[in-house]
């Protein structure tokens, strides 16, 4: 579990029906989770503090009609035009002009209906500034041409790993080597032990650094500064036997 930047902090804001109640944690964009039935806030417990130490403002809602927020009398009140509203009513409550929304169950029938009916609070994801159209393009034209499989097949071998590496369990790497992480980048959290622990695993470990607002594309999002260290710890490496 990432380590979260922050405590969890308990909200009441005003909606157009009385009130929501909503648990927030972190700081950054700004991403509204929206449970289902018969949840609350509470279901969205592992993800606060996961999106928290990720860079994010996470924040749970009760929807309408559900823990502490208001539950009006009329089943008129529950149509999801009024739940967007409602979601709405959150953004602005909270300072904020636009979010990403997450949704499950009857949740995820909010968050559509969020970004169909409230564009302008709810816009499409954002091309990152690091990443052009023409960039993006490469991507999509080699993976519309191969499809997915052969990519995926990796992450579907990947705990056979541990049996065909189980005689070098707990050997160390020792040739010299260099990481470069991301600041925003969550693996540099969630391993946060294994960062830790490089002077164990990677005894000859030259340089490590980790790029300040940067996330997990490392060598896209800041390629002077990865080209730069990467050169300099070339340069740094002994001259290979003849």
């Amino acid at each position: 579990m990432p380590v979260p930047t922050s405590p969890p902090v308990h909200r009441l804001v005003p909606a157009p029906e009385g009130r929501v109640h909503l648990v927030e944690q972190g700081s950054g964009p700004l991403v509204l989770l929206v449970h289902g039935f018969p949840e609350g806030w509470y279901s969205w417990r592992h993800q606060l503090p996961a999106l928290a130490a990720a860079g994010y403002r996470a924040v749970a809602v009760d929807v309408r009609g559900h823990g502490r927020s208001s539950r009006p009398a009329d089943p008129d009140a529950y149509r999801v035009r009024e739940l967007v509203d409602d979601a709405v009513a959150v953004v602005e409550a909270l300072g904020e002009r636009t979010a990403v929304v997450v949704g499950h169950d009857w949740g995820s029938s909010v968050a559509s209906n969020a970004a169909l009916l409230r564009p302008d609070v709810f816009p499409a994801d954002r091309r990152p500034a690091w990443l052009t159209d023409a960039e993006l393009d490469v991507y999509a034209g080699e993976f519309e041409r191969t499809g997915m499989s052969g990519a995926l097949a990796r992450y579907r071998a990947m705990d056979r790993d541990w049996e065909d590496l189980a005689a070098y369990d707990g050997a160390p790497v020792t040739q010299p080597s260099l990481f470069i992480g991301g600041e925003l980048d969550a693996s540099t959290t969630w391993m946060a032990d294994a960062i830790d622990a490089f002077p164990v695993t990677l005894p000859g470990l030259v340089s490590s650094h980790i790029l300040k607002g940067c996330g997990h594309w490392v060598q896209q999002e800041r390629p002077e500064d990865v080209n730069r260290l990467l050169t300099d710890w070339l340069a740094a490496l002994p001259a290979a036997p003849c």
